[in-house]
């Protein structure tokens, strides 16, 4: 981990392992010299764009490092200067970019600076992006502009060109694994596995860590795939594929649905269970329709996880091919993944990771997914895409 000259303090202690970043963050937030209007944070996914972003309101917001109790506030989303653009859909709508360049207009009300985060930027499309263009040429003075995204190839020229970009480096295994024990406390041994099979990712290498069930779903899957033998087992497969992505989708919202509902029923004055006044029945129609929104989203992500395990998964098989065996993802299944290596040749594999990518992209395209993964598994028979 390279070194720093300062050691991190809040609300810089979660940026994990990205010392220049936050050193160049940092710096910005206490020399105006040093601070431009508009950033661009980008690395791969679950490298911590939005956790930086954070920290770096926080710094802004905040007057100085002293100023504990605004960065905490910052920190957990509630200080009245901080705005964070999230999307639970395929894109970012035009109606909601209009709503955040309006709001980059307006004075601090009590910090330092305005922040304005835009999580998963490379989700606006281009007409999106326009909106964003003429707040970003044309900044207040104390508004700043944050945005996340894996690479500045996804963004326009028009937006790179106006933004300052911090590139964040690839955690390795070990920084992962110790901070999920650090944060969750879970074993240093199921740690490291997690954060292997997430690849990485802290976010998905946390859930795998603190949810058996998630783990079970994941092993569930790899095995099928691996002892896959001929084209009758397709379609079972396939289907069990489908099902976990909906199972973990729906574990993931289940609980976030019934609490925003809940928090519904407060902020209007109501008991579980009393009757809507029609005065406010359609904020809970809305309310449930984000909701369906994100449910299917999920299932679309949970099934992109999916695709991401089995793409490790072969990528560890052509590897055993090749002859080597250092830096395998998927070790618990190394004997599996032997015989398969063993049993087809390396131009099979290289065949069923292409197709993986091209089950990806037509995900993308709102293929039916059954089909799909129909479509994908075959390739993983017989090594020729159907």
């Amino acid at each position: 981990m390279t070194a720093t000259t300062t050691a991190p303090t809040v609300p810089w202690g979660d940026a994990l392992g990205q010392d220049q970043a936050v050193d160049a963050l940092r710096q910005a937030a206490m020399d105006p010299q040093k601070l431009t209007h508009g950033w661009l944070i980008t690395g791969p996914p679950g490298s911590g764009r939005s956790t930086l972003a954070t920290a770096f309101a926080a710094a802004l917001i905040a007057e100085g490092e002293h100023d504990i109790a605004t960065m905490k506030q910052v920190l957990a989303g509630t200080h009245p200067d901080l705005t964070v653009l999230k999307t639970e859909g395929t894109v970012i709508a035009i109606k909601a970019a209009r709503e955040l360049a309006a709001r980059s207009y307006y004075a601090p009300s009590v910090g330092r600076f305005r922040v304005i985060i835009v999580e998963d930027a490379d989700r606006m499309p281009e007409r999106t992006s326009n909106v964003l263009l003429k707040a970003l040429e044309e900044p207040p003075e104390r508004t700043v502009w944050v945005l996340c995204a894996p690479s500045e190839a996804d963004l326009l020229p028009t937006i790179r060109s106006r933004v300052r970009t911090l590139r964040l480096r690839e955690l390795e295994t070990e920084d992962v694994a110790r901070l999920l024990v650090e944060r969750t406390g879970a074993d240093p041994e199921i740690a490291e596995q997690s954060a292997r099979h997430a690849q990485r990712h802290i976010g998905m290498a946390q859930r795998l860590a603190t949810n058996d069930a998630a783990r079970e779903r994941r092993d569930e899957t790899v095995r099928d795939v691996l002892r896959l033998r001929g084209v009758g087992g397709v379609v079972d497969v396939a289907s069990r594929i489908v099902q976990v992505a909906n199972d973990d989708a729906k574990a993931l919202t289940a609980e976030r649905d019934e609490s925003e509902q809940a928090a519904f029923m407060r902020s209007v004055g109501l008991a579980d269970g009393a009757k809507i006044p029609p005065a406010v029945r359609s904020q809970l129609t809305a309310l449930k329709k984000d909701q369906e929104q994100r449910a299917k989203r999920s299932v679309r992500d949970g099934l992109d996880r999916v695709l991401t395990d089995l793409q490790s998964l072969y990528r560890d098989i052509v590897m055993l091919q090749l002859g080597r065996e250092t830096g395998i993802i998927n070790a618990e299944y190394i004997d599996d993944m032997r015989r398969v290596a063993e049993a087809k040749s390396a131009t099979h594999t290289l065949t069923v990771l292409e197709h993986l990518s091209e089950t990806r992209d037509a995900l993308d395209r709102n293929v039916q997914p059954a089909l799909a993964l129909e479509s994908l598994l075959i390739t993983v028979i017989t090594g020729r895409k159907p």
